[in-house]
C-alpha cells in the first residue's frame, strides 16, 4: 500500500472520524515510528508503526470500507454515543459493523429518514461539507398551508443565527383536512446546506411548525422500500453514482435533488 495521510489511515482502520483523528494528532497522542505525528504527515499503514496513546493501530491485510444506508426511525440520535442514554443509530447495526462506521452528518432525535454511515473519512467529508454541493431532500409535514409569499422567503433565504440560508427548493406534496385553518400540508424541501434544526426553524419563522420530518434522499441515494430501523450496504452502482455526483459541481439527485453540511440537519 502506498503512503497516505495518517489521519486518513486512522479513519479507515479505526473507530474515529477524520476530524477526530486530526484532533488526536493535534493533542500529540499519535506517533509514527516512535515520533509524534503531524497533521498532513504521510505513512504506509502496513510498514510504519502508527500508535494512538501507545497502542498500535491494527491494520487488516485487506481493508474493505463499509458504506451503509440506514433508515433512521424517530427516537434515535445520530451519534455513536449519547450522554443521556437514548438509543443511537449505531444500536441498529450488528456489533462488528457498528464498531467501524460513523454517521455522516446528523438527523434530529425526532427526524426520520435516510442516513449514511461509513468508515471512509474522505467520502464522509465530501458528503458532509456544503462546498461539494451534496444536497439532501426531505418530506415535511407542517401545520396549515403557508402562503406563497412566505414560501418564496424560504426559497430565497432567511436569516438564521445571523446568516442567511442558502436558496432552497420547496414544492408542495399533499394536503390533509377540509378546513384550511386546521389542514396539514406536505412539502418536499431540498437543501444544499444543513444547519441545526434548519427546516424546523424555517417553517417556524413563517408560522407553520413542522409536525413530521423525514429525509428521503442523500445526493443520488434513495430507497423508498427501506423500512424504518433497517439498513443495507450501498450497491457498487450507487457508490459510483455518489462519487460521480460529489466530483461534479453540483450533486445530482432524483426528482427534487438531494445532502447538506456535516452539522445537525433538519
Amino acid at each position: 500500500m502506498s503512503a497516505e495521510r495518517v489521519q486518513k489511515i486512522m479513519a479507515r482502520c479505526g473507530p474515529w472520524s477524520r476530524r477526530q483523528a486530526e484532533a488526536l494528532i493535534r493533542e500529540a497522542r499519535v506517533t509514527v515510528n516512535g515520533q509524534a505525528a503531524t497533521l498532513g504527515q504521510q505513512a504506509d499503514a502496513h510498514h510504519d508503526a502508527i500508535k494512538i496513546d501507545g497502542r498500535r493501530l491494527k491494520v487488516p491485510l485487506a481493508v474493505t470500507q463499509a458504506y451503509i444506508l440506514l433508515n433512521k426511525p424517530a427516537g434515535h440520535v445520530s451519534t455513536r454515543h449519547d450522554p443521556e442514554g437514548r438509543p443511537t443509530v449505531i444500536d441498529l447495526l450488528p456489533k462488528q459493523l457498528a464498531a467501524r462506521v460513523q454517521p455522516v452528518g446528523r438527523l434530529d432525535f425526532d427526524t426520520e429518514g435516510l442516513l449514511l454511515l461509513t468508515d471512509d473519512g474522505a467520502l464522509a467529508h465530501r458528503v458532509g461539507h456544503p462546498r461539494f454541493g451534496c444536497s439532501k431532500t426531505y418530506q415535511v409535514k407542517v401545520k396549515g398551508r403557508p402562503a406563497a409569499a412566505a414560501l418564496e422567503r424560504l426559497r430565497s433565504g432567511i436569516k438564521l443565527d445571523g446568516r442567511v440560508t442558502a436558496p432552497a427548493r420547496i414544492e408542495v406534496r399533499h394536503v390533509h383536512g377540509r378546513r384550511e385553518a386546521s389542514a396539514h400540508t406536505w412539502w418536499t424541501v431540498t437543501l444544499n446546506e444543513g444547519r441545526t434544526r434548519q427546516i424546523r426553524e424555517m417553517f417556524f419563522r413563517i408560522g407553520h411548525p413542522v409536525k413530521r420530518l423525514r429525509r428521503v434522499a442523500i445526493g443520488p441515494l434513495r430507497d423508498s422500500a427501506l423500512r424504518p430501523g433497517t439498513w443495507r450496504r450501498l450497491r457498487a452502482t450507487e457508490l459510483s453514482r455518489l462519487r460521480a455526483a460529489l466530483a461534479s459541481d453540483h450533486s445530482v439527485g432524483g426528482s427534487g435533488g438531494t445532502g447538506g453540511s456535516g452539522g445537525k440537519h433538519a
